[in-house]
Formats: structure tokens, C-alpha cells, sequence
């Protein structure tokens, strides 16, 4: 497959971590770390190191799984095992894992003794088309997810698509969301694509897509002052319902799960606050019903929905920006919308 260059930095896809295993030969680093948590050293530290040659000269650091860890105290106790293990300034971290291990790492790695190399290496479909691509890394206050956090460019991210056969069809169908956002917000073929295809087998070629759509949204405007911010279609509504769940819900929705919800309601919001037609908006809701599990958004919860959305990191002079849908495959951005327009979407998901 091809290597795609962002900012200084390359994608590598299917390359067997090639370009690593070179990196790491040349000795340039004094030491090297592999950030997991438990379940990715479990199932995908194997193969990591047979790509690598059973390559062993790491230190592994574990943390526990889930989004609930990606909070501060996680990140304390990284530092501090860093410190513990003498990593200096030209240590190298490898983030080996989903989208919570390539955010905490990269923001862990970027700050510790203010900044060493990191590289990710997503082994989940959500990580690989999403979250370890485009510099962000973060961590959650109080629910508001990635609160705090930095634009750090990793040195080399690798997709391997090797790694998507160790996850449960929820993780396949939570990455394949962020797929569907990219067709939505930039190319309408690419999303009648992604309908007609099979989210348990997700090609190559439609992952590459989906990291070229995002890699060039990013190139453009890599600190988000303006293009980037399309990227967040879904994710102001989702974000809220994300973080309620994950406080109140004993089985708590995923992240495509909830982004998800936020299409059908961002797409609702992009009729009055945009110019998505009503056949675009069925359309869409149709189709991620037929793919998500139906989620009731409780009355009782919109008002700390609201909340949630008002500490978002898009808003700003207190009003909450979205990003809407102008018509399938074309995004725009900083759209204000009515607080009464908001529940009104929280209503119409809830209707369907």
C-alpha cells in the first residue's frame, strides 16, 4: 500500500512496520517504551513483535482499558513510571492500542520533560482511520471529553490491518462511524460506498481513503482554526450523549455509538441551521439505524447534555458552534444554534 506524508511526518500502511524496524536499528533512541493497556499486550503485543522481528529491547507500560482511564491520574502515574524507568529526553514511546492509548500516549509523551518522540500504532479500526492521525492527543475532565491536551505530531503513525482481526464486531462497527463521517463532510461517492459494503470487513482501500480525507483536512489546517473543525460533525451532540453515558450507563455506549446519534441529530439540526435536504436527512437516519443500536435519550438528561456541550472545546463567547451538513459529502462550520433547536434533535432521534 501507499505512504501518505502529513506535515513532516509519514503514514505507513501495510508496510509490516518496515520503516520501524529501520528507526530502531539505528540506535538513535536511548530507550524505548511500548504504551498498552491490558488488553492490547494481551492480544496485539504478540504480533506487534513478530512484525518487528520478536524485537524486545522496550519497557512495556501497562494502564487499564476504557475510556474512563483517560483522565489525569491515569497520565500522573505514567510520568511518574517514566521517571522510574530513567527516560529521558531522546526516549521514544510506542502507543500500541485503540484511540484512548494513541490520545493519552501521544499527550503523555508530548508533555513528559516537555516532549519526547512518540509513534502510534492504532489496532483498532477507530484509531486507525481517526483518532491516531492529525496530531491530537488528549485526556477527559469531569466527562468533557479530551478537555486537555496538545497538536503533537507523532514521528511515524503505521496502519496494519492485521491488527482489526483481533476486535469484537462493536469495536469494528464504533471505527466504521468515523468512516461515514468522512463521507458525509467530504465525498458523497465514498459514503454510497461505504453503504453498500460489509462494516465486519472493512477494506484496505476504504481505510486508506478515510486517512487520506482526514490527512488532507488536516494538512490544510492543522491547528483547527477553521477546515478542521468539520471534522467534529457529530462529535458536539455525540460528545454530550458520550460523556452522559459513560458517567450513567452500566453497559456505556461506545465512541461510534455515540457520534453515531450525533449524525442523525447534527443532520437534523443541518435543515433549519444549513441547507441538508429532508430526503439527505431520512437518508441518513435510516441508514445508521439500520447499522446502530437504538439509544433512548432520557428527558431527564438534556439539560446536562447541554452542559456537556457548552464545554466544548469548538464553542466560542459562550455559544456552542456545530459543524453541519450543507448536503451529503459537504461540511460547513461555526453554525450557532438555538438552545430549543438543540433539544428539538435530541427529540427527533429519539422519535425514530
Amino acid at each position: 500500500m501507499e505512504t501518505l506524508t502529513s506535515a513532516g511526518h509519514s503514514l505507513y500502511f501495510e508496510s509490516n512496520l518496515d520503516a520501524l524496524k529501520t528507526l530502531l536499528e539505528s540506535n538513535k533512541y536511548s530507550k524505548v517504551f511500548v504504551f498498552a493497556d491490558e488488553h492490547t499486550s494481551e492480544i496485539c503485543l504478540p504480533l506487534f513483535q513478530s512484525l518487528l522481528d520478536d524485537f524486545s529491547e522496550f519497557d512495556l507500560i501497562e494502564t487499564s482499558a476504557g475510556e474512563e482511564n483517560k483522565n489525569i491520574d491515569f497520565c500522573i502515574g505514567i510520568w511518574k513510571t517514566l521517571l522510574d524507568f530513567e527516560a529521558d529526553r531522546k526516549s521514544l514511546m510506542i502507543n500500541l492500542g485503540g484511540g484512548v492509548i494513541t490520545d493519552m500516549g501521544g499527550f503523555i509523551a508530548s508533555t513528559y520533560k516537555r516532549g519526547i518522540d512518540f509513534i502510534n500504532v492504532p489496532t483498532t479500526l477507530l484509531s486507525q482511520v481517526d483518532a491516531s492521525v492529525g496530531g491530537k492527543t488528549g485526556i477527559d475532565i469531569d466527562n468533557v471529553k479530551n478537555m486537555v491536551g496538545t497538536f503533537t505530531l507523532p514521528q511515524m503513525v503505521f496502519i496494519e490491518t492485521a491488527f482489526l482481526k483481533t476486535l469484537p464486531e462493536r469495536e469494528l462497527l464504533s471505527g466504521f462511524a468515523e468512516m461515514i463521517k468522512h463521507g458525509l463532510i467530504y465525498d458523497k461517492p465514498y459514503y454510497e460506498k461505504l453503504k453498500a459494503s460489509n462494516y465486519l470487513t472493512p477494506s484496505a482501500e476504504d481505510i486508506y481513503r478515510s486517512v487520506e480525507i482526514k490527512n488532507e483536512v488536516v494538512t490544510i489546517d492543522p491547528h483547527e482554526k477553521n477546515l478542521r473543525k468539520i471534522l467534529n460533525f457529530g462529535h458536539t451532540i455525540g460528545h454530550a450523549v458520550e460523556g452522559y453515558s459513560l458517567a450513567n450507563d452500566e453497559n456505556p455506549l461506545t465512541h461510534g455509538e455515540a457520534i453515531a446519534i450525533g449524525f442523525v441529530c447534527e443532520a437534523a439540526l443541518s435543515i433549519k441551521n444549513s441547507t441538508l435536504s429532508k430526503e439527505e436527512l431520512n437518508d441518513i437516519s435510516s441508514y445508521i439505524l439500520s447499522l446502530y443500536p437504538k439509544y433512548h435519550i432520557k428527558k431527564e438528561s438534556f439539560d446536562t447534555l447541554l452542559e456537556l456541550m457548552q464545554s466544548d472545546k469548538k464553542n466560542e463567547d459562550g455559544n456552542i458552534l456545530f459543524s453541519l451538513l450543507e448536503t451529503t459529502g459537504k461540511c460547513t462550520f461555526n453554525c450557532r444554534v438555538s438552545t430549543a433547536d438543540i433539544l428539538s434533535s435530541l427529540d427527533y432521534y429519539n422519535s425514530l
